[in-house]
């Protein structure tokens, strides 16, 4: 039985625009290429509009696998305790041998934030541990860039009662799909060529930092103060990318970041969160590290530190940084004054870092970089890659040449150049 009550309030037209940003934009789908989605239940009716659009841009053949939370749930009341330590492999082989044969991948972001916040956290580590395991050689082809690749998002009614807790529920999924619209810039009369001149602009922040080739990053704000070491022939990315199959694709929509691979052997100091982080049913609030040589060697948060703590125990590269990005304080995911409590929107409202996993597209040549020569330039291996907002309107960060010299990069918040 469909629940249409929920889906009544999202704009039909405005969520057409967003499944052809996705395909045209988000992807850059090819005639003949073959497409694999992962979504959930809730987001049907942007699932059936993207592959609508998918079929008439010539796609090959559009494979959607579904996730719900109650059946999430139910392995969480009643599976047996060792059944927490295993994950489908035969799937994640199947997806990695997808993305072998040129598969393009979607992912549409709209679980309930919260959904596994009353369960063990014990148990919901070990799954994510075995999940990243088993996952692994997919996702190396989606870190490596050697496939089109895209996430956006659909208004779950759960995610919008916690995002807009005194608002209705119809009301609430109203607000945050238009919120979603406007971040991904289909609330414009043109929205794929909304995105061709943002993708300009991100790239002309892009080019001036390669042009620069710091060697780190000194970031400083309240609670902040913290040299980030750039990994030995850093490239910045950010905005619509080449991958190796040759298809120009934005992977995040929206996005308003430029990042790049931090040294995972050279990060100093201490940090301080600006924003909560919600990971798998947890908020953690207030998190404050102190970095020596690379590895988070003290972990503070005021709500969810234990959660954070066994997330970064995950492996010996769960404490390690594995990006570092550079958002403006004036782009509009900040100043709509909305937390999203998802990374994929949170993310762009802040300068953030990552714990773990780095993208070997940014190297110079990391397309033929071997993992042993991605490690000795500086690049971390992790089963995780876990986004946390650290700046604000104070944040100032300067740049570190490769003879000292100090230059302006953030002043307040805001590119300095």
């Amino acid at each position: 039985m469909s629940d249409s009550r929920s889906n009544a309030p999202v704009n039909e037209e405005k969520l057409d625009k967003l499944a052809q940003v996705a395909i045209h934009t988000g992807l850059g789908l090819e005639a003949g290429q073959d497409l694999l989605i992962t979504a959930p239940l809730s987001a049907l009716p942007l699932v059936r509009k993207i592959t609508e659009h998918a079929y008439k841009a010539g796609a090959g053949l559009v494979t959607t696998l579904y996730s719900d939370e109650e059946a999430t749930l139910a392995r969480y009341k009643y599976a047996n305790d060792d059944a927490f330590d295993h994950a489908a492999d035969w799937l994640y082989e199947g997806m990695a041998r997808a993305f072998g044969s040129n598969t393009a991948r979607l992912a549409i972001s709209g679980d309930n934030p919260m959904m596994l916040a009353e369960q063990d956290p014990e148990k919901v580590s070990r799954a994510n541990r075995a999940n990243s395991k088993a996952y692994k050689p997919a996702i190396k082809k989606i870190t490596g860039f050697e496939i089109n690749w895209n996430i956006v998002s659909y208004p779950n009614p759960k995610w919008a009662k916690l995002v807009f807790p005194d608002l209705g529920e119809d009301e609430a999924v109203a607000k945050l799909a238009d919120a979603i619209f406007a971040a991904s810039r289909v609330d414009q009369a043109d929205p794929v060529a909304a995105w061709k001149q943002h993708n300009a602009e991100i790239h002309a922040r892009r080019d001036w930092l390669n042009e620069m080739k710091f060697r780190d990053l000194h970031f400083t704000a309240p609670g902040t103060d913290l040299v980030v070491g750039l990994a030995d022939d850093h490239e910045w990315a950010g905005g619509a990318s080449l991958a190796k199959n040759g298809i120009t694709c934005n992977p995040n929509i929206p996005t308003e970041e430029v990042f790049t691979t931090p040294h995972a052997r050279r990060v100093n100091g201490v940090v301080r969160s600006t924003k909560p982080l919600s990971h798998n049913g947890s908020v953690i609030e207030d998190i404050e590290m102190v970095f020596k040589d690379g590895v988070a060697v003290e972990v503070r948060a005021s709500k969810g530190e234990n959660v954070w703590n066994k997330v970064l125990d995950t492996d010996e590269g769960g404490r390690r940084l594995g990006e570092v990005a550079l958002v403006p304080h004036s782009s509009p995911i900040s100043q709509s004054g909305v937390l999203f409590y998802n990374t994929l929107f949170d993310e762009n409202a802040a300068c953030h870092i990552a714990m773990g996993q780095c993208y070997t597209e940014c190297f110079v040549d990391g397309d033929k970089l071997t993992e042993d020569e991605v490690t000795e330039k500086g690049g971390n291996s992790s089963l995780i890659h876990i986004d946390w907002m650290i700046g604000s309107g104070e944040m100032d960060i300067d740049g570190i040449t490769q003879d000292g010299e100090r230059v302006p990069v953030f002043r307040k918040g805001e590119w300095a150049n």
